[in-house]
């Protein structure tokens, strides 16, 4: 059984039409078909979320709002400004820095940090295109995620289970 499951969330298509600046771009209208998708999936396969930890950049605010509307339940949310453009070894620090009470946590990033972290947390490349989610159990402390080998449970747009 694991102690904590992170999930991992690629923020959905976004719109580089406009002249937006790269934290300000919205997402497409294929982006704001895929997030509510990545939430249905959510509410079908797991049983709740403590905490969901958002970049607050506006297309992984806005994925995470379209894919939350989907959970009957949604978790308590943190607008995280360092999960923006975040490196693997940052995403790693948010991680471990973590409530132990916390035992599923979503993180709504982007790439190439959210893909480097799953491989980081599980020894296996993780494609993360946009939308994508990742489950990921983990026989450890938060603190001590990355030092054990995680479990990767599902992956993919929609996740496939890897059991």
């Amino acid at each position: 059984m694991a102690e904590h499951t992170l999930i991992l969330l690629r923020h959905a298509k976004s719109d580089w039409s406009g002249h937006e600046d790269d934290h300000d771009r919205p997402l497409a209208k294929r982006g704001r078909r895929q997030a509510p998708e990545a939430g249905r999936w959510l509410a079908a396969n797991v049983d709740s979320i403590d905490l969901a930890v958002v970049s607050t950049a506006r297309r992984a605010r806005s994925t995470w709002d379209l894919a939350s509307d989907e959970l009957g339940e949604p978790p308590r949310t943190r607008h995280d400004n360092d999960a923006y453009a975040a490196s693997v070894d940052e995403l790693l620090d948010m991680v471990r820095s973590l409530d132990e009470a916390l035992n599923t946590v979503m993180l709504v990033g982007h790439n190439p940090g959210i893909e480097d972290l799953a491989e980081a947390l599980t020894a296996v490349r993780v494609p993360m295109p946009t939308s994508a989610l990742a489950v990921i159990e983990l026989n450890s402390t938060w603190d001590g995620a990355g030092r054990a080998r995680g479990l990767l449970r599902a992956a993919g747009r929609p996740p496939a289970s890897t059991r």
